[in-house]
């Protein structure tokens, strides 16, 4: 059975690509990262999201990215709530997907998988460096010069499933996938009890894209009972 490594935060992203990942057939090792982010609510989805799709392991990595700070997801720089910024936002963290690959890269050795798949996209987060199709494809590169597996002939393969779609074609492909998306958490400030802010970027394109289908975000009914008001 060919096995795979699936990053796995607890947001939507990460979540349709696990389930694309299961429902292609991979045993799936799920990997988990406590980085010195605001809050736990996504690593707490990403347990209730391994266990519910049934994974073959799930690991939940220390790495204190918020002993060097630098954004507004691992600082005490406050979560933009006004819109969408120009150039690289400040809630991009420096190097964390190249740290997460990396890691990600040693997992899949060890457990002799092939594949790694990573929920990155282009589209609707653009600005993000370690996003754009370019970057992944210097680390598969590097990935092959780096791992014992392939420098011996059998690479292992980064997948991005999700790069280039928008937001609504992620999300219906969950759904073609019956995912449950109340399951998920994508927000960057949430208050204390969970619930979704409804005002950074990253509630925004995730209401408007639900919206765009035609359906209010479960997560956002399980918390606030009806529709946001946009």
């Amino acid at each position: 059975m060919k096995s795979a490594v699936v990053l796995l935060s607890g947001g939507l992203d990460s979540a349709t690509v696990l389930a694309v990942a299961n429902a292609e057939g991979y045993d799936c090792h799920a990997l988990s990262f406590s980085y010195g982010q605001r809050h736990s609510i996504e690593l707490d989805c990403a347990r209730e999201i391994a266990a519910r799709v049934g994974v073959s392991s799930h690991r939940v990595l220390d790495i204190p990215l918020r002993a060097f700070g630098g954004s507004a997801l691992t600082d005490d720089i406050d979560v933009p709530k006004d819109g969408a910024e120009g150039g690289i936002p400040i809630t991009y963290v420096p190097a964390r997907n190249t740290i997460m690959l990396s890691l990600a890269l040693g997992l899949a050795e060890v457990t002799e998988s092939e594949h790694i798949f990573i929920g990155v996209n282009a589209v609707d987060y653009s600005g993000y460096p370690d996003c754009r199709p370019e970057y992944i494809v210097a680390f598969q590169n590097m990935a092959g010069l780096a791992t014992k597996a392939g420098v011996e002939g059998r690479p292992i393969t980064i997948h991005t499933p999700l790069i280039e779609l928008k937001k609504t074609e992620i999300i219906q492909m969950g759904l073609d996938l019956w995912f449950d998306y109340s399951l998920t958490s994508s927000c960057y400030d949430p208050l204390e009890d969970g619930k979704p802010c409804g005002k950074c970027d990253s509630c925004r394109i995730r209401n408007q894209a639900f919206a765009a289908l035609g359906m209010v975000d479960p997560l956002w009914m399980k918390h606030y009972g009806q529709a946001p008001d946009f």
